[in-house]
C-alpha cells in the first residue's frame, strides 16, 4: 500500500506519466467536443447532451491534474499539446464520419446538358434555374446529397465542367430526399468506363 502511494509521488508519475494522461485527455475531451459540434447542428437532441457530459467531465479531471502541479511545466506542455492533437483527431473523425446533408449549387456557362444527365444517371436529384450572370447566361444545378457522396459529386463536376463554379452549404432538414442507392466500388467502376466509351464513340 506504501508503495502504490509512493508511485504516485516518484518522478516517473510526475514527469512522465502524468503528462502524457493529461495529453490523452485534451485529446478525448477535445474530441468529443467537435463530436458534440456535429450533433448539435444535426439536431441529436439526445447525444449531444450525453458526450456534452463526458466532454466536460474528462476536461475537469485534466485541468484538475494541471492545478494540483502547478511548478510542472511538463503538464502545461501536454495539456496544450492535447488540445492542439485532440483538433485533429476531431477533424479527422468529423471526416469519417461523413453525417448530414448537403445542397450542392453549381453555376456554369458551359451547356450543363451532360453535368445533369451524369448526375441522374447516378442517382442525384438535379434542380435546373437559367440566370443571368455578370458575363452573360449562366445556368444553376442544385442538388441535395449526402455528406459521404461529396467526393463523388465533386468528381462528376470535374470531369464533365471543370471550369464550373460550385459551393456547398450544410442542410439541417430536407422534407424530401432524393439519393442514388448503395453501389461497391466494383460497379462503380464498370460503369465508369461505360460511360468515358460511350463518350468516345
Amino acid at each position: 500500500m506504501v508503495g502504490d502511494i509512493s508511485f504516485f509521488h516518484s518522478e516517473a508519475f510526475t514527469f512522465i506519466l502524468l503528462p502524457v494522461l493529461i495529453f490523452l485527455a485534451r485529446i478525448l475531451d477535445v474530441s468529443f467536443g467537435t463530436i458534440r459540434i456535429i450533433f448539435v447542428s444535426r439536431g441529436r437532441k439526445f447525444l449531444a447532451p450525453l458526450i456534452g457530459f463526458f466532454e466536460i467531465l474528462i476536461w475537469l479531471v485534466a485541468i484538475g491534474k494541471v492545478m494540483q502541479n502547478l511548478t510542472n511545466v511538463y503538464c502545461y506542455i501536454a495539456y496544450a499539446g492535447g488540445f492542439a492533437a485532440g483538433n485533429f483527431t476531431g477533424m479527422w473523425i468529423e471526416e469519417k464520419l461523413a453525417m448530414g446533408t448537403l445542397v450542392i449549387q453549381v453555376i456554369t456557362k458551359k451547356d450543363a446538358s451532360a453535368l445533369i444527365e451524369n448526375f441522374k444517371s447516378s442517382g442525384y436529384g438535379v434542380t435546373v434555374v437559367p440566370a443571368e450572370g455578370s458575363t452573360g447566361q449562366v445556368h444553376i444545378v442544385y442538388s441535395l446529397i449526402k455528406r459521404s457522396a461529396l467526393k463523388d459529386v465533386a468528381a462528376i463536376i470535374n470531369r464533365f465542367n471543370p471550369q464550373a463554379f460550385y459551393s456547398i452549404e450544410d442542410v439541417r432538414f430536407a422534407s424530401k430526399e432524393l439519393f442514388p442507392p448503395r453501389r461497391s466500388a466494383c460497379i462503380m467502376g464498370f460503369l465508369g468506363l461505360l460511360r468515358m466509351r460511350r463518350k468516345g464513340k
